[in-house]
């Protein structure tokens, strides 16, 4: 199917503009201090995020599909990711806050006239306005993690969101069946799909059996209260490792007050919402609950089919409601509530199985190590995902209540080490089905 150049404009053109006012936003709610600190060891000042996000965006698309001359080559390696580990960067000759913001704007004026220009065909970078597609999700990534900077800030709240999440009070299964049989993993067709979705192909999975929802703060808290951080049982050595070594005894920004549990969120003290997904939770956290409820973490594949397989058709769908875009009746994304939703909502968002929340609202951990598809090939740089490849990383899935539409699909795939809390992560777990269940 051909598509309308223009509409592909117009969404690249939407695209890139609704990423950069959340960059703004972002960068312009707290004052120059607090952006040119470094508020953790594990993340960047904000400043060093909004004029990397520049550089990025004048290499790809002023540079290589403009062909235009470069603006401040002299900055190329103070914002490669790849040269600087985040705990150096504040001591780096980094642009001030007014330059960043002066530079970022100077480079998406002469990019939208490039858009304007150039023949969305013609080359694996061109074709359906990947490069510009690229870009976007490249951008909104960064404001996800400048989010997470804003949630490790300490200070009074800068950040408010005008509605809560919408809530639930149906009755539904705690757990649905997938059924086995083949499935059709990745994406081929995805325009803007990244290299590590890519190619599709076909896997053979067995029937097994998924939450319906992810794990909510409630449920965790028993596992708390049962002793979950004190008995080594639950825990691989690794994990096991981490919380002697760090103390730990609740997700990240819980405290203990009296009878009860307490959680910072953007500056924001609250009693933890049992009726929330658990959030800022380990890999080796979420494991061991899962061990302890006597279940598993799904694999990747199991996770993917859960979201994508529609049994009517036998095919995968890019979400799991269908093949249209996401709204925000299907899905809590784009920091519209700074929080996830209750778990059970959302239903015009569930899989044609009966799934919930598998898009949006938190992060999902999977027992998978983060490998390439059969066929993979790295566009435009082995530096996105190929370098990321082994056992050294856990594959996430589904994406989180901070992630835009523009970088969430079905096939999206994010990797994190197994040790990492201060992302918005959760998770939900799973177990073996009869093997006579239907394929």
């Amino acid at each position: 199917m051909t598509i309308d150049p223009e509409l592909l404009r117009e969404r690249a053109a939407s695209a890139l503009l609704a990423a950069r006012d959340r960059t703004r936003l972002l960068t312009t709610c707290v004052e120059h201090p607090d952006l040119v600190a470094q508020h953790s060891p594990l993340m960047s000042p904000l400043v060093w995020d909004l004029a990397h996000i520049g550089n990025q965006e004048e290499q790809w698309l002023l540079r290589t599909v403009g062909g235009r001359d470069a603006l401040r080559p002299d900055i190329d390696s103070v914002y490669d990711a790849f040269e600087h580990p985040r705990a150096t960067r504040p001591s780096l000759p980094l642009l001030a806050p007014d330059e960043a913001h002066g530079y970022v704007a100077e480079v998406r004026g002469r990019v939208l006239d490039i858009l304007e220009r150039t023949p969305l065909h013609g080359g694996p970078l061109l074709d359906s306005g990947f490069a510009f597609g690229m870009i976007a999700q490249h951008e909104q990534q960064h404001d996800e993690t400048m989010l997470i900077t804003h949630q490790l800030r300490v200070g009074s709240p800068v950040l408010t969101a005008p509605e809560p999440p919408p809530a639930t009070d149906q009755i539904i299964p705690a757990e649905v069946l997938v059924p086995g049989g083949p499935f059709t993993m990745g994406t081929s067709t995805e325009p803007w799909a990244l290299d590590n979705e890519r190619p599709a192909h076909r896997r053979l999975v067995p029937a097994f059996l998924i939450d319906t929802t992810p794990v909510s703060n409630g449920a965790y808290q028993r596992f708390i209260e049962a002793g979950g951080y004190e008995n080594p049982r639950w825990w691989t050595p690794e994990g096991w490792a981490q919380v002697q070594e760090h103390a730990l005894h609740a997700p990240l920004f819980w405290k203990r007050d009296g009878g009860q549990w307490l959680r910072r969120r953007f500056g924001v003290t609250e009693p933890v919402p049992p009726d929330e997904p658990v959030l800022h939770v380990s890999w080796y956290e979420a494991d061991a609950y899962a061990r302890w409820a006597g279940r598993r973490l799904p694999s990747e594949v199991e996770w993917e089919k859960a979201a994508r397989y529609d049994p009517a058709t036998g095919r995968a769908m890019r979400y799991p409601w269908g093949d249209e875009d996401p709204t925000p009746a299907h899905a809590n994304l784009g920091q519209r509530h700074l929080r996830p939703a209750p778990i059970g909502s959302y239903p015009d968002g569930q899989s044609p199985l009966g799934v919930r929340q598998l898009i949006g609202d938190v992060w999902e951990w999977t027992a998978s190590d983060f490998l390439p598809y059969p066929g993979f090939a790295a566009f435009p740089y082995r530096e996105y995902s190929e370098v990321f490849f082994g056992d050294e990383y856990k594959v996430l899935r589904g994406g989180s209540f901070a992630v835009d539409p523009v970088a969430c699909r079905g096939t999206f795939r994010n990797w994190d080490l197994p040790i990492r809390r201060q992302i918005f992560s959760g998770f939900r777990t799973a177990r073996d089905a009869d093997p006579e269940a239907g394929a």
